[in-house]
């Protein structure tokens, strides 16, 4: 045998050898993965939600529902004839937001719904050819129609960043579906004509993403780094709060939604009068730009480490012409707020329940 030829074998088997030395790793793997994390990797339908246990605990059963424009992806846990709280997340994050939320609510007999907004997780346009509008109307609508389509007349709403603001127009334009009301950094309801107000330096400066996705070049970059955007947006929201990477790649598995680039740039340019909604939601943005008053029995919160744009308690206070409380958080708490002070969370949704 000349020497090419011991060459090639004894490469040959070193090969196998690394080869099957890797797979008796993982498989040995498996077998050392918490009960969560492999129950999820089992159970879970649409495969956006298998990929993200990391080992931790998670959502273990996504479940589906048509309503409105949307194929819903949500979770529903506790007692089925419990009282209705529906949480929302924001953006860049996920329904994993409320993770730690959940079982505090539904130990203290509420059934909970946590919905994956539009452009997340295995939420879905049921229309291939339906615009991918991320108009605050557009969403608010979203929730009112998943409550229809789960026969839920009432429910207790409560979210952060997005979701807040979404649940607020719920509770502004349909004041009688909404049972209270939980919304951190409180009245966020807006409308593209106030979009259009110069702010001072130090204002415009912590909106600089939302001027990156008016250019198409900040709609190729979220496209291509959506992940390291959304880490980023994390840190500077929530800049004492330390995260691993196991607790970000748990969420930012929802931000692989194929139409996520879309809605976030739509919601963004729409704000600044850039980009137009669709005619069906003309009439509630006509409603919304008059800044309608919030009647519902209501607690808004804010974190005292919340690194986002936010407004002082001071100035929407007044909007809230129903029972209401503002709660201040402290300890570092960012803008993640239910996911970094799940029991303060919780508490104030129970309180909301009781005002």
């Amino acid at each position: 045998m000349n020497q090419n030829n011991q060459l090639s074998r004894k490469r040959h088997f070193a090969l196998a050898a690394a080869t099957l030395a890797q797979g008796l790793i993982l498989a040995g793997a498996q077998f050392l993965l918490p009960a969560t994390a492999l129950a999820q990797s089992a159970s879970t339908g649409p495969g956006i939600t298998a990929k993200a246990s990391q080992g931790l605990p998670g959502f273990t059963a996504i479940k589906q529902i048509n309503a409105g424009d949307l194929n819903v992806g949500y979770v529903e846990e506790g007692p089925a004839n419990g009282p209705v709280v529906i949480l929302l997340h924001g953006w860049p994050y996920d329904i994993n937001s409320y993770i730690n939320v959940v079982p505090l609510l539904t130990k203290a007999g509420y059934r909970v719904i946590v919905p994956h907004l539009r452009g997340y997780g295995t939420t879905r346009f049921l229309d291939d050819h339906a615009p991918r509008n991320g108009e605050p109307a557009a969403l608010a609508s979203d929730v009112v129609a998943l409550m229809d389509a789960l026969k839920i007349d009432k429910a207790v709403l409560a979210g952060y960043d997005w979701g807040a603001r979404t649940a607020g127009i719920v509770a502004a334009l349909w004041p009688e579906r909404v049972k209270a009301l939980v919304a951190v950094s409180g009245y966020l309801i807006g409308s593209q004509e106030a979009g259009k107000q110069a702010l001072p330096p130090k204002a415009e400066l912590q909106w600089w993403y939302q001027f990156y996705f008016a250019t198409e070049r900040g709609r190729v970059g979220y496209e291509k780094n959506r992940h390291d955007f959304a880490k980023l947006i994390w840190q500077t929201a929530s800049p004492q709060w330390r995260f691993d990477d196991a607790t970000f790649d748990r969420s930012a598995v929802a931000l692989d939604n194929p139409d996520h680039v879309a809605i976030t740039v739509h919601n963004y340019r729409w704000r600044l009068g850039l980009a137009n909604g669709e005619a069906k939601y003309e009439a509630l943005e006509a409603k919304l730009a008059s800044f309608p008053s919030i009647t519902v029995p209501s607690i808004t919160m804010e974190g005292d480490a919340n690194g986002a744009p936010h407004p002082d308690p001071a100035t929407y206070a007044k909007r809230f012409t129903g029972k209401y409380r503002h709660v201040l958080i402290t300890g570092g708490i960012g803008h993640n707020l239910p996911q970094e002070a799940p029991r303060a969370f919780a508490d104030a949704v129970i309180s909301a329940d009781h005002l």
